[in-house]
């Protein structure tokens, strides 16, 4: 099984907004929470689909751009204590536990946009030891690039007939597993909210659809 970490894993939703709502004060702009998410969303994803990146350049590029977008100029200090805000992004409360529950019966793969430093940082909120860890930094390039999907593939060794992905993102994560040959499984937390937030907007139709990641663990084990 393989699976997204920001956004299925991590509240990287709240993680964003509080670490960027706070900037955004100091210079005089609110945006709602869906109206700032959506601004990140668009200006990452196009970093990430250029030239690589670590993913701290792209956090602090994304916050000059939207820093741009509204007529300010951000602080070196407040560029990087954003880009250093990946460690405080909280874990989803029903993280841990399901995937605990999983690995008794699958294997887990990670694959994450992050660095190897910002998911280190981050599993220690999520307190799982993977069998697998691909990171964009190994990679050198982005999901929705159907190389991170293949780079964790050459790992596993296992037939793409036999490996799930289990993501919330349909741009960044549904779209090119399903690309490659994988079932996936949609963790919609954003179930009854509109809009995409921290996504840019894409289409897709996964395999099955849960809620959060607890449910999706007790139905599959109870398989």
């Amino acid at each position: 099984m393989t699976i997204d970490v920001y956004g299925t894993l991590i509240d990287w939703e709240t993680g964003i907004f509080e670490a960027l709502d706070p900037i955004l004060r100091s210079h005089g702009h609110v945006l709602a929470s869906d109206a700032l998410l959506e601004k990140h969303a668009w200006h990452e994803s196009a970093l990430e689909a250029g030239p690589y990146l670590t993913y701290r350049e792209i956090l602090e590029e994304s916050l000059r751009r939207i820093a741009r977008d509204l007529e300010f100029t951000p602080t070196e200090q407040e560029l990087e204590r954003f880009s250093h805000s990946v460690g405080d992004w909280p874990a989803f409360p029903d993280s841990r536990d399901a995937l605990l529950a999983l690995q008794r019966r699958f294997q887990l793969a990670v694959i994450t946009n992050g660095d190897d430093e910002f998911f280190a940082l981050s599993n220690k909120q999520i307190g799982v030891e993977f069998d697998y860890v691909v990171t964009a930094e190994q990679t050198r390039s982005y999901k929705p690039s159907l190389n991170n999907f293949h780079v964790a593939l050459g790992r596993m060794r296992k037939p793409r007939g036999e490996v799930l992905h289990v993501a919330q993102s349909l741009f960044h994560d549904h779209v090119p597993a399903q690309a490659v040959g994988l079932q996936t499984v949609w963790i919609n937390r954003r179930q009854g909210r509109p809009g995409y937030g921290a996504v840019p907007r894409a289409i897709a139709v996964p395999d099955a659809e849960f809620a959060d990641l607890h449910s999706f663990a007790n139905a599959i084990l109870d398989e």
